[in-house]
């Protein structure tokens, strides 16, 4: 999709534990919805097919990726089970990759490290045998759940994949299920769009135990209705952003902002940007994030392949890397790997120092 801009890998030896990609196979989706559905999904997700070989490729392009954390995707649910049940598939297939990688035949590299699967909370007391399923299938790698609450009353926001119902993480429904979800200590990912940030707020003070991650910066939008919209809504996102810092349970994953939902460039893959006019569209969310969270409660993530939007796999690293020059050593460390393997309890897939 993108042009294929090739720059000098910036800090070649840093590591880095990726801790946020997908693996799928979408075909099946993509050839269902007629034009221009078909279009917005292909666009929305970076591509179609991403499994393995992909992200191996992506992951052994220049910098040093050491480990990384599957995040749930709805793919290849396990079609035998109850509709409950049908996310352990997704935590099977993806412990099998983890497998593969750690046999050895790839070095010390360790995809899939920890595992992030999905259940519904909207369950309540009933979401315990889908934990339990899931923890069982994770064979040690599976560290929590998403749960996504992504709405909005702009339907072409999103588009048909998402299906999430308006204030998902206030309902009562939900809120039973987390409560029986948190008895597990594992960690929570929350995605939602920026407008929506007070429901993550609400939801890490009435549960101050559970650890949650807040993916994607919060989501700024810049798509559909809310095209061009960013500087005027940067005022409501930073306030949000510095008052869910204030939550000590609460992390937040530094990426995402090359998604078509947030339109940093517009232009998308035709663009071809470079590192050093990504870092400058990014760095008030970056720079806002990090100072507001903190090394030991940030971490930049890929997003792959749906940030494939914007930035190829080296330029978006090379990206972040600029975007953190102003780091100290220690705070790169942490950033770039430290804080994730901590989160994700994958802390053995780091170097030794």
């Amino acid at each position: 999709m993108n042009k294929e801009l090739k720059e000098e890998i910036l800090e070649q030896d840093l590591p880095i534990v990726d801790p946020h990609h997908h693996l799928w196979d979408l075909r099946p989706l993509v050839s269902a919805f007629p034009e221009p559905r078909h279009d917005f999904i292909e666009a929305i997700s970076g591509a179609a097919y991403y499994t393995f070989d992909e992200l191996h490729a992506d992951t052994h392009s220049g910098h040093n990726v050491v480990g990384t954390v599957f995040m749930e995707c709805g793919a290849f649910y396990d079609a035998s089970r109850d509709d409950d049940m049908k996310s352990v598939g997704e935590v099977e297939f993806v412990n099998g990759v983890a497998a593969q990688g750690a046999s050895g035949l790839y070095g010390a590299y360790r995809p899939c490290a920890a595992i992030v699967g999905h259940a519904d909370l909207t369950l309540g007391d009933a979401v315990k045998p889908v934990v339990e399923a899931l923890i069982a299938a994770g064979n040690g790698r599976f560290k929590g759940i998403r749960h996504a609450a992504a709405w909005d009353p702009d339907p072409d926001v999103l588009g048909p994949p998402f299906h999430a119902p308006e204030g998902l993480y206030a309902s009562e429904s939900f809120r039973e299920g987390f409560s029986a979800y948190s008895q597990y200590g594992l960690t929570f990912d929350a995605w939602l769009l920026e407008p929506q940030l007070d429901d993550v707020l609400e939801l890490a003070r009435a549960f101050p135990e559970q650890t949650i991650v807040l993916d994607h910066c919060g989501t700024p939008l810049n798509i559909a209705s809310y095209r061009g919209k960013l500087n005027a809504n940067f005022n409501r996102w930073q306030g949000n952003i510095r008052r869910i810092a204030e939550c000590p349970n609460v992390s937040v994953k530094l990426g995402g902002l090359a998604m078509a939902f947030c339109g940093m460039p517009e232009e998308g893959p035709d663009k071809g940007c470079g590192s050093e006019e990504l870092a400058e569209q990014w760095g008030p969310y970056i720079v806002e994030c990090i100072e507001a969270f903190g090394a030991d409660r940030a971490m930049f993530e890929s997003n792959y392949p749906v940030d494939r939007w914007g930035a190829s796999y080296p330029v978006l690293w090379n990206t972040f890397k600029r975007l953190a020059s102003g780091a100290s050593d220690d705070e790169k460390r942490r950033l770039f790997a430290e804080t994730a393997a901590r989160i994700y309890d994958i802390e053995h897939v780091l170097p030794a120092a």
